[in-house]
């Protein structure tokens, strides 16, 4: 059979955290398993916390990054709709993702902030399918402007907000194969783009010394995305393409973090994270088309709300070397009910490693890695997938460097 990319405008997954998520935006964060909230600092807080931007020492700061995520072959097997038997393995995915923070100098009790990040948008591909599915391809990159300020209230408390730009692009390529025959089996391509707004707000409180609390809360943004599409008819009737034009809503969800830090003898930070992702807004995906309404797609999605556990160590071994270790677990939105072929997502526990390295005062490297151990996915539909899917595993790597000016 031929190769099927499926995956998503929901879809755009990372499987590096429950749904399609991607929390690694920056070396530290991969290096603590995105437990980097209340210790954040230096030009990433600008993202994960940007309230802490206040309480740096030193002067502005800027940080790039590049991210390799390498998404394992999936293993799927059982029978469809109880009849179709299947058992097949998805392709291995790599990909490279830069990323950019920056933080001004202090104006005051106000610093400045700026990220450029990619919160969801990989693929996955299939080397077969099963003949029922319509989807050829659906894919989704997005690009996240968000630039943020903070305030210090005083030596110890400070709050920050920031406003999200998303850009969106969308692909979507469905084989008509299943629908009536008037439409003589052409394949539909939609090209789609938007841009949509959101904000995040920020807060920090150093209860002492060495004892940190944190929260930080990112909204809700509905990505609409329309634009052109074609229908090509086979070579057969004609070979002719129709110009149409399609639209589509998928939802980046609200996150909510509440963190702690404490560090001991100035040296050792711990850091515990609660995250609750508001998945439950996703009740169904809906791909409409002006001229040709009887492709449109409307998939019901029925997600939950999920939690994720993060703990992250951060030690500063001398004036050269800081070693950074992570811990997390990450549940799945998707109840066995609407799991599909597009994304096996299964809760996964969350395993890191990194250090930076000072090359002089102003300048750092580093280097993380992290592993997600996804666990094996047993489904039983009625009337649909009863089987398993196994091996979701993802492996990320990220280097960066971060200069103060």
């Amino acid at each position: 059979m031929k190769n099927f990319s499926l995956l998503s405008l929901v879809l755009a997954t990372s499987l590096m955290a429950g749904g399609y998520n991607i929390p690694e935006q920056s070396m530290n964060a991969t290096a603590l398993s995105a437990a980097y909230v209340a210790n954040a600092h230096g030009a990433d807080a600008a993202y994960y916390n940007p309230a802490n931007m206040v309480f740096e020492t030193g002067n502005g700061a800027f940080e790039v990054d590049l991210t390799y995520i390498r998404l394992s072959a999936v293993e799927a097997e059982g029978t469809y709709a109880g009849a179709l038997s299947y058992d097949i393995q998805s392709e291995k995915e790599d990909f490279l993702i830069p990323t950019f923070h920056y933080v001004s100098p202090a104006f005051s009790d106000f610093r400045f902030g700026m990220s450029l990040v990619a919160p969801v948008g990989l693929s996955k591909r299939w080397n077969s399918a099963p003949a029922t599915w319509k989807g050829e391809e659906f894919t989704l990159k997005t690009y996240e402007f968000n630039p943020t300020v903070a305030y210090k209230i005083n030596d110890d408390l400070a709050i920050a907000v920031g406003v999200r730009g998303v850009y969106s692009e969308g692909d979507v390529v469905i084989n008509a194969s299943s629908v009536p025959n008037i439409f003589k089996n052409p394949k539909y391509d939609l090209e789609s783009d938007g841009f949509d707004w959101g904000y995040n707000l920020a807060l920090t409180y150093k209860a002492t010394q060495e004892l940190t609390l944190a929260a930080t809360y990112r909204s809700k943004i509905d990505l609409e995305l329309e634009g052109d599409a074609t229908l090509t008819y086979p070579t057969g009737f004609g070979g002719t393409t129709v110009s149409d034009s399609g639209q589509t809503s998928i939802p980046l969800p609200a996150i909510l973090r509440l963190a702690t830090a404490y560090t001991f003898e100035k040296t050792t930070t711990i850091e515990f994270v609660y995250e609750r992702n508001y998945w439950s807004k996703y009740e169904q995906l809906d791909i409409k088309f002006s001229g040709n309404s009887i492709l449109n797609i409307h998939s019901p999605k029925k997600w939950d709300d999920t939690n994720t556990y993060r703990l992250g160590l951060t030690h500063v071994y001398n004036q050269k070397w800081t070693l950074m270790a992570g811990l997390g677990y990450d549940e799945s939105p998707i109840p066995d009910e609407t799991l599909s072929y597009e994304l096996p997502d299964a809760d996964a526990r969350l395993y890191s490693l990194g250090a930076r390295y000072k090359i002089q005062n102003n300048m750092e490297i580093g280097l993380s890695a992290l592993y997600s151990d996804k666990e094996k996915r047993d489904v039983n539909q009625i009337g649909g997938i009863n089987g398993s899917f196994d091996n979701s595993d993802a492996y990320v790597v990220t280097i960066g460097l971060e200069y103060e000016f």
